[in-house]
């Protein structure tokens, strides 16, 4: 086995079960627009974001593209991918599994977004594009450490192809558009600074984690954690069957997302819920509709019950609800569970 496989395995991490919860709704559907994983250092969030990418299927890919376009599926392709493949050409494909992509926190917006080469399209009416960050990540996961310190121009630039599935570049009257459909997931440390409210929205989901305090749970965590790098491929031979029951079940719920029907109490309740825990705007009663089908999928259901939206509410809820400034993120169970009981 190669170094860069040897990767701890999903199913062996202890706790934590919100965060593994919200990873899962992303792997199985990506439009869920990502997750905001918020929690002090040495949580897991890193280990755990690295640990989905070994659950997630192979991907079918066009071979010689920078973009990793499905040869399947013509709606999603680049340009040149598309235009090759209407002229009759056959596409090289192979497959590989899907990457997660690290965009590093000094990242400009040319590294993430990629570059055109304007003097070439003057003097040759060509255009050349050098692919970026979100080119690498097309058809993967893209992961930000530490998102609340990245510039925020270039934060709203990662949000907006997560939500459109498409990067734009433009350059003095050139444009360039490419696929950018990925699973977007940010980690930071709240005691480093904040996203700003605007920002925090656009991410679908958001969990707030800390160190496990239960004496029992953070001893297993040390014997796992020493077993697996006194052994790596030994221990994650160990978890295999249980990587696997994860991996068949993440294929299942992608298969019968579609199927998945929506009652009209169901959509009645997430507003209910909207409404009386005082949410701005419509963003949280579309995710929260969005994550409850997942959900559905997930438990390998085609209709979704009010147990998938409990499931999922403080996900969808935590990063939008108001308060003052420096108060602490948090839903207000209370009040939560007096709305759900009516």
């Amino acid at each position: 086995m190669q170094p860069e496989t040897i990767i701890y395995p999903f199913a062996a991490l202890v706790g934590q079960e919100e965060m593994k919860k919200g990873l899962l709704l992303n792997a199985v559907n990506p439009k869920l627009s990502g997750i905001l994983i918020r929690g002090e250092k040495g949580t897991a969030k890193s280990t755990a974001v690295r640990a989905l990418a070994a659950l997630l299927p192979e991907i079918e890919v066009v071979a010689d593209c920078p973009f990793s376009c499905d040869p399947a599926d013509i709606t999603t392709m680049c340009s040149s991918c598309r235009h090759r493949l209407e002229a009759g050409e056959e596409l090289p494909r192979t497959r590989r599994r899907m990457r997660v992509v690290d965009l590093p926190v000094s990242a400009t917006e040319d590294r993430v977004v990629g570059t055109l080469d304007i003097e070439r399209a003057i003097k040759k009416g060509e255009k050349h594009f050098e692919p970026g960050v979100l080119a690498q990540a097309n058809r993967g996961i893209l992961y930000v450490d530490e998102v609340n310190l990245l510039d925020d121009h270039v934060v709203d630039v990662l949000l907006d192809s997560a939500a459109m599935g498409v990067n734009t570049v433009e350059r003095e009257g050139v444009s360039f558009t490419h696929p950018a459909n990925f699973i977007l997931v940010g980690t930071m440390n709240p005691e480093e600074g904040e996203l700003r409210p605007q920002l925090l929205d656009r991410f679908g989901l958001c969990v707030n984690i800390t160190g496990i305090l239960d004496p029992g749970e953070r001893v297993e965590i040390i014997k796992r954690r020493v077993a697996f790098e006194e052994d790596p491929e030994g221990f994650i031979a160990r978890w295999e069957g249980e990587q696997e029951k994860l991996r068949r079940q993440i294929l299942t719920a992608i298969e019968i997302l579609p199927q998945v029907e929506m009652p009209e109490e169901i959509l009645y309740l997430i507003a209910k819920i909207a409404i009386e825990m005082g949410v701005d705007g419509h963003r949280a009663d579309l995710v929260m509709m969005k994550a409850a089908r997942t959900m559905a999928a997930l438990d390998g259901r085609t209709e979704v019950i009010p147990g998938d939206v409990y499931a999922i509410v403080n996900l969808a809820l935590l990063h939008r609800m108001r308060r003052q400034p420096f108060q602490e993120m948090h839903v207000d169970q209370a009040k939560l569970r007096e709305v759900l009981a009516q």
